[in-house]
């Protein structure tokens, strides 16, 4: 077959710079995301800032609504080169404010403006992905992404955890930084000469309602997440209160129908959110199980949660694979009773029956979200078209992280009322076997866009 009828790939001439950049750009989050996880206990104690525990996750999920909102109309209007490059800068410097922090408050500043540019560089890449990939490689550069999770998988639970324990944890946060500027300086350069689209006109006040209702959101979440630290008798009333302005303001960033599980694209962003918020509320508190039940150092604390890692990674090159041979409904079963059987072997350890439960239990959840989420986000490309890449793109991102930081923060907020804890631990796996229970609905009205086109 001569190289001019050879199929495309993404790894070909045109396409395998950005692949690289793009694969080390998620690279080095996923190191940042699962050092974080391994760490936080570290930090909080060494911050005093037990009580803000929860917000240090939940504050930069919020924020990245904003980042998403901004990048993605940033994206639609003039093409997403700017955005990404915006992005990975917020990034880059809310990790510096978090690895020199003194004091709790201004780590979680730190997060909060890490958060703008974790969102934003999410949004900003899947567009790219939209506009220089065909749809039939689109599974495959997912699953390329999600694969980009299996070194960090193997090494940055255990690294982060060796680095908070032997040096500083600082140099967990310092570190990426770093990193994640090489990173980018490989597909910036690719990206200068390539062309992503002008973009099309859009309602200026029509995105800035947007932008403002993204602000609310966040502000919200974060709210949400601070109520753990009042007492209960107002604690409870100020996070319901918070929710329900949450879930208003979110209407119109995201699809019409999105809160009734309407079928196509609605569900597809509503489950996202529902499996991401089961599944990282859980995880916040696997290391504070691991540790406080059963006595694990931040090192093994990391080891504990690569099997997860790696099962994810496994399970999403296999979707990549097979996926369109499976179809949607199948993988979201099989991802469902994945996450399901994850959670209630991890409830029957937070008794303290044994770690190994939770290691292994925890290795089903990553398997089940390896299956779903790159199904989900082919899925969101496949019933898009380029005038709403921006738009739907970020309403998966904003699902996803909006709800994960209202589930982290109500989690929380209940550790914090019932004072630690295995009833503690309990509350929590039982809220994300309830919202993993409640992901079945949107999941059986995903529906058929064109995504093996």
């Amino acid at each position: 077959m001569s190289a001019s009828t050879a199929p495309a790939t993404i790894w070909d001439r045109e396409r395998v710079w950005v692949t690289t950049g793009g694969v080390a750009l998620i690279f080095f989050a996923a190191i940042e995301a699962l050092a974080v996880t391994t760490v936080m206990p570290i930090v909080s104690a060494a911050l005093d800032g037990q009580s803000l525990y929860a917000v240090a996750f939940a504050g930069t999920l919020a924020t990245s609504v904003i980042g998403m909102v901004a990048a993605g109309a940033w994206s639609d209007a003039r093409g997403p080169r700017g955005a990404l490059h915006a992005a990975v800068v917020l990034f880059i410097v809310g990790m510096v404010i978090a690895g020199s922090a003194a004091t709790m408050p201004q780590f979680l500043v730190g997060r909060l403006v890490q958060g703008l540019g974790a969102g934003g560089q999410t949004v900003a890449l899947y567009v790219v992905i939209a506009r220089l990939y065909p749809a039939h490689l689109h599974g495959r550069i997912f699953a390329a992404f999600a694969a980009a999770w299996v070194v960090p998988s193997m090494i940055g639970p255990f690294l982060a955890g060796a680095v908070a324990q032997y040096l500083d944890w600082r140099w967990v946060f310092l570190g990426v930084a770093v990193l994640t500027a090489v990173a980018f300086a490989i597909i910036a350069v690719r990206l200068h000469g390539l062309d992503l689209g002008n973009g099309t006109p859009q309602n200026a006040r029509a995105l800035l309602v947007r932008l403002l209702l993204a602000v609310v959101v966040a502000v919200g979440a974060v709210v949400v997440g601070l109520a753990a630290d009042r007492p209960d008798a107002l604690g409870w009333p100020v996070a319901a209160i918070a929710i329900a302005v949450i879930g208003a303001a979110m209407l119109p960033l995201i699809p019409r129908g999105t809160l009734r599980a309407a079928r196509g694209l609605p569900s597809v962003i509503l489950m996202r959110g529902l499996v991401s918020a089961a599944f990282f509320a859980a995880e916040a508190y696997i290391p504070y199980l691991l540790m406080e039940e059963f006595g694990f150092t931040p090192t093994w604390a990391g080891i504990g949660l690569m099997l997860s890692a790696l099962a994810w990674a496994g399970a999403s090159h296999l979707q990549g694979r097979f996926g369109d041979r499976l179809g949607n409904r199948r993988i979201m079963l099989l991802a469902i009773g994945s996450i399901l059987v994850a959670l209630v072997l991890v409830l029957i350890a937070s008794a303290a029956v044994t770690p190994v439960l939770v290691v292994v239990g925890w290795g089903f959840a990553g398997a089940g979200m390896g299956l779903l989420y790159p199904r989900l986000t082919v899925l969101t490309l496949a019933y898009s078209d380029e005038g709403d890449q921006g738009f739907n793109s970020s309403a998966l991102s904003i699902a996803d992280s909006t709800t994960s930081a209202v589930a982290i923060a109500v989690a929380g907020l209940g550790v914090a009322a019932l004072g630690g804890g295995a009833d503690a631990f309990v509350l929590v796996f039982v809220l994300g076997i309830a919202l993993a229970l409640l992901a079945l609905v949107p999941g059986l009205r995903l529906g058929h866009a064109a995504e093996s086109r």
